[in-house]
C-alpha cells in the first residue's frame, strides 16, 4: 500500500467513525423529535437558526461528501486503472466534491434566505 492509499484509507476510516455520530444525530433531530418524523419548511428554517445545527449540519456535509468521494474513488482504483486514469479520476472526484458541497452551501443559504422573505411578506 503506497503512501496515498494509506492517507486515503486513513480518512475514509474517520469519516466512516464521523458519520456515525452526525447520522445518529441526523436521525434523532428529524426523524424522532419532529411531531410526525418529519419537519416542514418552517419548522427546518426554525431548526437551522440555531448556529449549533448550522455546524452540525454542515459537517454533515462535509463528513459525508468526503466520505462517499474516497469511498467511490477506492472503488474505481480496484479496477486497475493506469496512473494516469487515477490521477484524472482523483481531479474529477476533487471537483465533483467540491461542487457537492459547494450546492449545501447554497442550498443552507437559500433556505435561510427564504426565511427573511417569508418574514418580510408576513408569512
Amino acid at each position: 500500500m503506497d503512501k496515498k492509499s494509506s492517507w486515503s484509507w486513513f480518512w475514509q476510516s474517520v469519516t466512516g467513525i464521523a458519520l456515525l455520530f452526525l447520522v445518529g444525530l441526523h436521525m434523532i433531530a428529524h426523524h424522532f423529535i419532529a411531531e410526525g418524523g418529519i419537519r416542514d419548511f418552517r419548522q427546518v428554517i426554525e431548526y437551522l437558526s440555531n448556529p449549533i445545527i448550522i455546524v452540525l449540519e454542515i459537517a454533515f456535509l462535509l463528513v459525508v461528501t468526503i466520505h462517499a468521494v474516497l469511498g467511490m474513488r477506492s472503488i474505481l482504483f480496484d479496477l486497475g486503472l493506469s496512473p494516469r486514469a487515477e490521477r484524472a479520476l482523483t481531479i474529477g472526484s476533487i471537483i465533483v466534491g467540491v461542487g457537492t458541497m459547494l450546492y449545501g452551501f447554497w442550498l443552507m443559504s437559500a433556505i435561510l434566505n427564504a426565511d427573511a422573505s417569508l418574514t418580510a411578506l408576513g408569512h
